[in-house]
């Protein structure tokens, strides 16, 4: 068998990447990238260490001690402890961009990404993946969805998992974190050949049909 294309995905807030790549990446036979799994994990670690999002010695530090495995069951690890449910509280939610954000941050995860990505046959999802770490893909996605879908969407999933937030937090924390992502600037171009998906009506299930018939075409 010869060597898979790489399949980047990116897109809005709860647009439905990481469900969606997860999926794809299983009926493909590929390995999934959760990119904005890492980034949320060392937001964990350094919360936990009081380390504060700023580049010096400290974060250094955590970032160079630091292991984050991605396992093909769809789990995280920080330093071998299931931190998966635990990287998606509203906390790390609103924290993670300030870390992420950080050029020391974003070498030291964008080169373990490219690493990871190096043998294709992968579905890496997350921030920039098109722009920044994989320029080259075969196959570009960007999923977008309506803010008030979104926001059910993301309240539905807190409110199953026991979380007492409202919907309007979980829609003024969605319109912040979109902010944020359009006043940052990765010294990246933009990427040709993305092909934007808008989800607000598909399910799941259509969605990963979609994007399996896109992969397909593009030699997946």
């Amino acid at each position: 068998m010869g060597r898979g294309i790489v399949i980047a995905i990116d897109g809005v807030v709860s647009a439905g990447k990481s469900t969606t790549a997860r999926l794809l990446a299983s009926q493909l036979g590929y390995r999934h990238l959760d990119t904005g799994a890492m980034y949320r994990a060392l937001t964990l670690a350094a919360l936990r260490a009081q380390v504060a999002p700023v580049a010096d010695a400290a974060l250094e530090a955590l970032l160079s001690r630091l292991r984050i495995d991605l396992e093909p069951d769809g789990r995280v690890l920080l330093d071998g402890e299931d931190v998966s449910e635990a990287i998606r509280q509203p906390e790390i939610s609103r924290a993670v961009g300030a870390y992420a954000d950080l050029p020391l941050v974003r070498r030291a995860m964008v080169g373990q990404q490219q690493r990871l990505g190096a043998a294709g046959s992968v579905v890496a999802e997350g921030r920039d993946m098109a722009s920044a770490v994989f320029p080259q893909a075969e196959l570009k996605i960007r999923l977008v969805a309506d803010l008030e879908e979104r926001a059910r969407r993301r309240f539905s999933e807190l409110r199953t998992k026991g979380l007492a937030i409202s919907l309007e937090q979980v829609g003024a924390d969605i319109r912040r974190r979109d902010q944020q992502d359009l006043e940052r600037d990765y010294g990246a171009s933009s990427p040709t050949g993305v092909l934007e998906v808008d989800t607000t009506t598909l399910s799941i299930e259509e969605q990963v049909a979609h994007l399996a018939a896109l992969a397909r075409q593009a030699g997946a």
